[in-house]
């Protein structure tokens, strides 16, 4: 049996959810898609979109959730490529200081949210 399918979202928890938001479209330019609060209220889930691709970044608003979650030592991430001006976008990711990782070998960098989860940058192909 084939399975088909393709990638729809992926979810990260965040302790600040408007800052978070604000940061996604600040650095990425990603914008909010849709919402779901909870009914009891315990939790907020936001979807943001880059408006170019159908996959969804979520995220989880815990309200009880207060401290910082632990990433523990696991490496995954996300993965944008630019499209426009790579340098120019690299250059608003310093000034925002955002920065965590450079390779300049392999052409590219790191960035980290509010929340420490890192989003690798590549130029357009």
């Amino acid at each position: 049996m084939e399975i088909k399918g393709k990638f729809d979202h992926f979810n990260i928890n965040v302790t600040n959810l408007e800052r978070s938001i604000a940061f996604y479209n600040k650095a990425l330019g990603l914008t909010e898609s849709s919402r779901i609060n909870a009914a009891d209220g315990s939790f907020t889930i936001v979807y943001l979109t880059d408006k170019h691709s159908d996959f969804l970044l979520e995220l989880t608003w815990i309200k009880a959730h207060t401290s910082p979650y632990n990433l523990g030592e696991n490496e995954s991430h996300l993965c944008i490529r630019v499209e426009n001006n790579y340098d120019e976008v690299r250059r608003l990711h310093k000034e925002m200081g955002c920065v965590c990782f450079e390779n300049e070998e392999m052409g590219l960098y790191f960035i980290n949210d509010p929340d420490d989860y890192w989003t690798e940058i590549l130029p357009a192909k």
